[in-house]
């Protein structure tokens, strides 16, 4: 399991009945309902990680998460979990809306835009960087929202989600400290977020 998803699981803790979006290959999942007691389904659009939450024995649907949300009721969940995957969604704010509906905690996870390494590849290259944390070229990136950190803060607030927690992590999904922590939307590369409605 990538190391941010240990954290992830960390933020949903024990015995929570949880909605894990995007949930790629089920890891996540997996782990929450083996090692934490959790209850949950996962809702993921591509079919070879479909085929692999199946294979892990992880309840899942197949389809596109924005479209899946509105099939939940309120409060269906406790948790409801969004990993690097709020960038490659249409509509970010409604996709966020409709989690505070089916679940009074989230925990999101994203990578932040505004990290020096991206800035100065664009500065400097005049390219779209391409960097540990976002591996992709322009042209092939499922990221179509790119936010940073003060953006993302900025429309919690508008969406009236209060942030419980925000852990700062690097590429490799560790966490940071230090100097990070006085300037994270400059320094941190990716970022998780315990939130409530």
């Amino acid at each position: 399991m990538r190391p941010d998803l240990d954290i992830v699981a960390g933020l949903v803790g024990s015995g929570q009945r949880v909605l894990d979006l995007g949930c790629g290959d089920g890891a996540l999942l997996e782990n929450l309902i083996s090692e934490w007691d959790c209850r949950g389904l996962g809702v993921e659009r591509e079919l070879d990680d479909f085929h692999a939450c199946i294979g892990r024995g992880v309840p899942v649907t197949q389809g596109d998460l924005e479209e899946e949300l509105p099939r939940f009721g309120a409060g269906d969940f406790d948790v409801a979990v969004l990993s690097l995957t709020l960038q490659a969604v249409r509509r970010p704010d409604r996709v966020l809306t409709e989690m505070k509906r089916v679940a009074p905690r989230l925990v999101v996870s994203l990578p932040n835009f505004a990290h020096w390494k991206m800035r100065a590849t664009l500065a400097l290259r005049g390219r779209m960087p391409v960097t540990d944390a976002l591996p992709y070229q322009w042209y092939d990136t499922p990221n179509i929202h790119l936010c940073t950190i003060r953006d993302f803060e900025q429309l919690t607030g508008e969406l009236d989600l209060k942030i419980d927690r925000r852990i700062l992590i690097d590429a490799t999904g560790r966490r940071t400290g230090g100097l990070a922590r006085r300037a994270p939307n400059l320094l941190a590369e990716r970022v998780v977020y315990s939130l409530t409605a």
